[in-house]
């Protein structure tokens, strides 16, 4: 028994775990603009009275919470937050934080050791992002969520404790060894 559009629909939405184009979706699920207007309908109806809703810009979709979750997330994210990130975590976060956008490769010449374990789990929390490097097509950049400002309380980078003095240090520390190694 095939699944209705709708059940395909959530389910894409769910995989995808990003906004999804009307045009995107059309093409996926081979189904006319009509068909995929009429079950984001549906999925939306289907959807209103339980824990997930379809989340709507102008000609995008997405699956989100539904809004009364938001103080439970709010706090699991708080508590996941102060939860042990490790010595490991914290300094990635710091470099990140006061250096980022930042590619694996700084991070790990920073901290000395290999930083993709560290880094998956920063991603996985929603503390950090993969962006692409528009330098290097073969390398991401790391830079901190607006997920993290907001936990920190933070509306802008600045307002990190000693913002331009740390950043700095980091700053020259890095100049100064890749100066050194190259002499």
């Amino acid at each position: 028994m095939a699944a209705d559009l709708e059940q395909q629909l959530e389910a894409l939405l769910f995989w995808q775990a990003a906004p999804q184009s009307v045009k995107q979706l059309t093409a996926t699920l081979d189904a006319s603009e009509e068909a995929i207007r009429s079950g984001l309908v549906g999925l939306e109806r289907i959807l209103a009275n339980r824990g997930l809703r379809l989340i709507a810009t102008k000609d995008e979709f997405t699956l989100g919470t539904a809004p009364e979750f938001g103080e439970l997330f709010e706090r699991l994210a708080k508590d996941e937050l102060k939860a042990d990130l490790g010595h490991a975590g914290l300094e990635t976060l710091t470099i990140i934080l006061y250096r980022g956008p930042v590619v694996k490769m700084d991070i790990d010449y920073l901290r000395g050791v290999n930083s993709g374990f560290t880094l998956r789990q920063l991603l996985v929390r929603g503390l950090i992002e993969k962006i692409p490097n528009p330098h290097d097509a073969r390398s991401s950049l790391y830079q901190p969520t607006f997920d993290l400002l907001s936990l920190l309380g933070l509306t802008r980078l600045s307002e990190l404790p000693e913002f331009e003095t740390i950043k700095k240090k980091i700053d020259d520390f890095y100049h100064a060894s890749d100066t050194s190694a190259n002499q």
